[in-house]
C-alpha cells in the first residue's frame, strides 16, 4: 500500500500531530486495561526521540460535542503517560479556540477530540484548524480507521504532510498478511451474540476461507439453519436463511463448517447455572446453549492444528462463566500452540486471550474492532484511502 510512514520522515524541529487510539476503559478514574495506550507509545516516543514537538489526541467514550465531561476526559491517560514516558507530559483543554505552547522533547496531550463541535461529522473548518497546528499529521489510530471524522480524515486532507504511525502500519501489515496474502489452509473463527452484527464478514469470509468456525449466539443461528433445535437460546430467526446460504456456499466451494455435534446447555443465564452437555439432537425447548461440547471443540481443534492462517474474532461460548468457558479456553490454547499465523481482534477476543494468559503466543493482536471487521469485509477504510491519496 502506498502511504507515507512516520519512520521515514525527518521530524527534527517539526510540529507533529498524532491521532492515537487512547480510548481505554476507566472505572472510578482508574484505567482498567491500558493496552491501547501501551500500543500507542512507540509512535509517540519515536517522534519525541527524533526532536519533534509532539501533540497527541484521541477520543474517549461517547461525550456530547461542546459539553465537557470529566468522565470522558483524557486526564487519566495523561497520568498514565507521565508514569510511562521519560518526557514531560501535559494536558491542554480548549486546544481549538485558544493558543498553547509546544516544544521539542515534551508531549502535549490535546483533550478528547470528541468534545469539539464538528469532530464526528468531519467539519471542514474544524479539520483545517487541526491542520493549522501541525507540520506533520500522523494517523496511528487504526481502531478508528473506518470513521471519516475531523481528527482521522479531515486533518489528513489539509495537513502539509500526512503519514501512518508505527502501530497503524503494524496493524495494516498484519491484516494484509492474514487476509490478502494468506498461507493455506486458512480458517476464520467468528463468535459473538448476533449474526446480524457480523453477517457481512461471515458472507465475505465464506468466499475466502477453507473452514469457517462459528460460536456464541451466531452458532445458534447456524445450528437452527442445520435443522436442529436450539431451545430458548439466543438466535436470530430471520437470519436462518442467510446462515443456510453461507453453509451452502462453503460446501459448493469445497470449504466447510466444522460439524457441531454436541453443546453445553443451561436453563438460565446465570453464573451459578449448572452446565449440562447434550447431543445436538437432544436439546429441549427450555434449554439454552452456552458453549460447544467436547466433540464439537475437538473438531475445531483439528482445524486449528491443520491451519496455516487463523483469523479470530469472538469467543465460542459464555466464557465469562467458568462452567461455560471450556470450549473457548480449549480453542484459545489450540490457537496459541499453533504454528499458523494467528490474527486476533475484538474486545471479547482480547478478554479471552487475557483470561487464558496466551497473549505472547498469538502472532498479532489487533487493537481494532470495527475497523478490523470492515477491512476483513474488503471495504476501503477512509483513513487508508486519504493516506494513499496524500502519498
Amino acid at each position: 500500500m502506498n502511504i507515507k510512514r512516520l519512520v521515514d520522515l525527518d521530524l527534527k524541529g517539526k510540529r507533529v500531530f498524532i491521532r492515537s487510539d487512547l480510548n481505554v476503559p476507566i472505572q472510578n478514574g482508574k484505567i482498567t486495561s491500558p493496552k491501547r495506550i501501551l500500543a500507542s507509545i512507540p509512535t509517540i516516543e519515536f517522534a519525541l526521540q527524533k526532536g519533534a514537538s509532539v501533540m497527541v489526541t484521541s477520543h474517549l467514550g461517547r461525550p456530547e460535542e461542546e459539553k465537557y465531561s470529566s468522565d470522558d476526559s483524557l486526564k487519566p491517560v495523561v497520568d498514565f503517560l507521565k508514569s510511562h514516558l521519560k518526557y514531560p507530559v501535559h494536558l491542554v483543554s480548549d486546544w481549538v479556540n485558544s493558543s498553547f505552547d509546544i516544544a521539542p522533547g515534551q508531549l502535549t496531550v490535546l483533550e478528547n477530540c470528541r468534545f469539539n463541535m464538528g469532530e464526528k461529522k468531519n467539519d471542514e473548518a474544524l479539520a483545517k484548524k487541526y491542520a493549522s497546528l501541525t507540520d506533520i499529521f500522523v494517523m496511528d489510530a487504526f481502531g478508528t480507521a473506518h470513521r471519516k471524522e475531523a481528527s482521522t480524515y479531515g486533518i489528513a486532507e489539509y495537513a502539509e504532510t500526512a503519514c501512518a504511525g508505527i502501530l497503524f502500519v503494524a496493524e495494516l501489515e498484519a491484516l494484509e498478511k492474514a487476509l490478502l496474502e494468506p498461507s493455506r489452509p486458512m480458517i476464520a473463527i467468528v463468535g459473538g451474540s448476533k449474526v446480524s452484527s457480523k453477517l457481512s464478514i461471515l458472507d465475505t469470509l465464506s468466499d475466502k476461507v477453507d473452514q469457517l468456525i462459528v460460536g456464541g449466539g451466531i452458532a445458534n443461528t447456524f445450528i437452527k439453519a442445520m435443522g436442529f433445535e436450539v431451545g430458548s437460546s439466543m438466535y436470530e430467526e430471520d437470519l436462518v436463511p442467510a446462515a443456510r446460504k453461507i453453509i451452502d456456499k462453503l460446501e459448493k466451494r469445497g470449504a466447510s463448517l466444522p460439524l457441531i455435534s454436541d453443546v453445553v446447555c443451561g436453563k438460565k443465564f446465570d453464573a451459578k447455572e449448572v452446565a449440562v452437555t447434550k447431543n445436538i439432537k437432544d436439546v429441549h425447548k427450555d434449554d439454552m446453549i452456552f458453549d460447544l461440547g467436547q466433540n464439537s471443540v475437538d473438531e475445531i481443534v483439528k482445524c486449528i492444528h491443520n491451519a496455516k492462517t487463523i483469523i479470530w474474532n469472538g469467543p465460542i461460548g459464555v466464557f465469562e462463566f467458568d462452567q461455560f468457558a471450556k470450549g473457548t479456553e480449549t480453542m484459545t490454547h489450540a490457537i496459541a500452540n499453533s504454528e499458523a499465523f494467528s490474527l486476533a481482534g475484538g474486545g471479547d477476543t482480547i478478554a479471552a486471550i487475557e483470561k487464558f494468559n496466551v497473549a505472547k503466543d498469538i502472532s498479532y493482536i489487533s487493537t481494532a474492532g470495527g475497523a478490523f471487521l470492515e477491512f476483513a469485509e474488503g471495504k476501503k477504510l477512509p483513513a487508508i484511502e486519504i493516506l494513499e491519496r496524500r502519498f
